[in-house]
């Protein structure tokens, strides 16, 4: 496997400005009838084989005459911009339990579905349930989110309800992220391509560390291909539990490559509306969320569903990120739970 580090500007269908998109229809798909007709069949052949959403498969969820769009949305997600979004399933049409169907067997199409967290959960519900409480794992808080990635390769989500106020989605090209630093301050790219080493958060195995044993890198190149991870609360409770505070330049390289992934000019941001779903490549794209209020009635609560999806070798990653991502996600435990009772805590500007 051969792993280099880019010192040259990337080009190719990832390295986007929102300026590339005049508007939503230059990233999304308008589902028609067409392609309910082939959601309704594959429902209706699941069901009446007796299966568990859950047990579903690839080849359960056959879409004959959606393939070539079906593979085209793939190819997109992983071989150009890097993200597609669909729109609109419509809620009148299918039941919440419908839906969830339909993005699981969507996501057996983009990648092979993983645990979240300790709750064993491979079809997440992104609900609040922990307020503002920095322990309560991000996606069932409210807490504004910063850019960031995740422990998968491909991720899904599927709006059921959007908040009250607030909720708006961010995403950002690391790509584009790494030109931009190249450009104007190239010098603050070693440590990214250095890396740093991760906080599991309470999060691993019996007999596993509770941080990684070597760095991950916040960018990297293998094969041709550069990749992105970047969960920067979990570095500094690395750095924290370690009692190695990071260094000036460490920190300049993580706060410069956060000031250009938030600048208007680099992220792209939407708030996700009923029935409209995203899937995105988790290795090249960095997503956020803006913080949010939910409507009184708990029947009108933020409800998003969420996949994280793994390629399974079909896309190179350098030995660092491969082994912090793993291949099985967070697994899931009896007991297990999103609350983190430890010590080792993100400052609390950090929004995950």
């Amino acid at each position: 496997m051969s792993v280099t580090t880019t010192r040259k500007a990337i080009t190719g269908p990832a390295a986007w400005h929102p300026r590339d998109f005049p508007d939503a229809r230059a990233y999304s798909v308008d589902l028609g009838e067409r392609h309910f007709a082939a959601f309704d069949s594959a429902l209706a052949v699941n069901r009446g084989a007796g299966r568990a959403v859950e047990d579903v498969a690839r080849d359960d969820f056959a879409v004959g005459p959606i393939a070539a769009d079906l593979a085209a949305w793939r190819h997109e997600v992983l071989h150009g911009r890097g993200f597609v979004v669909l729109r609109t399933f419509p809620l009148d049409r299918y039941s919440a339990d419908d839906l969830a169907a339909i993005f699981w067997g969507l996501g057996t199409h983009f990648g092979r579905a993983v645990s979240q967290s300790p709750l064993g959960d491979r079809i997440g519900h992104v609900v609040d349930v922990g307020g503002k409480d920095r322990r309560e794992r991000a996606y069932r808080n409210s807490r504004e989110l910063t850019l960031h990635t995740d422990r998968a390769d491909v991720l899904g989500m599927l709006c059921l309800q959007p908040a009250m106020s607030g909720g708006v989605s961010g995403y950002a090209s690391a790509h584009t992220i790494h030109n931009e630093i190249l450009a104007s301050r190239p010098d603050l790219l070693e440590p990214l391509y250095t890396g740093f080493r991760y906080h599991r958060r309470g999060e691993h195995l019996p007999g596993e560390p509770t941080i990684t044993a070597e760095p991950v890198p916040v960018l990297s190149e293998c094969e041709g291909e550069t990749s992105v991870v970047f969960l920067r609360s979990y570095m500094e409770m690395a750095a924290a539990e370690l009692g190695e505070p990071l260094t000036d330049h460490q920190r300049a390289a993580l706060d410069y490559f956060e000031e250009v992934a938030a600048r208007d000019d680099v992220k792209l941001s939407f708030t996700m509306q009923p029935g409209e779903a995203i899937f995105f490549n988790n290795c090249v794209l960095l997503h956020n969320r803006s913080a949010f209020e939910d409507h009184p009635d708990p029947a009108r609560k933020r409800h998003l569903l969420r996949l994280w999806l793994m390629l399974d070798g079909m896309r190179p990653l350098a030995p660092a990120v491969h082994a912090y991502k793993g291949t099985r996600g967070i697994v899931g435990r009896d007991g297990g739970t999103t609350y983190y009772t430890g010590e080792a805590l993100p400052s609390a500007s950090r929004g995950i």
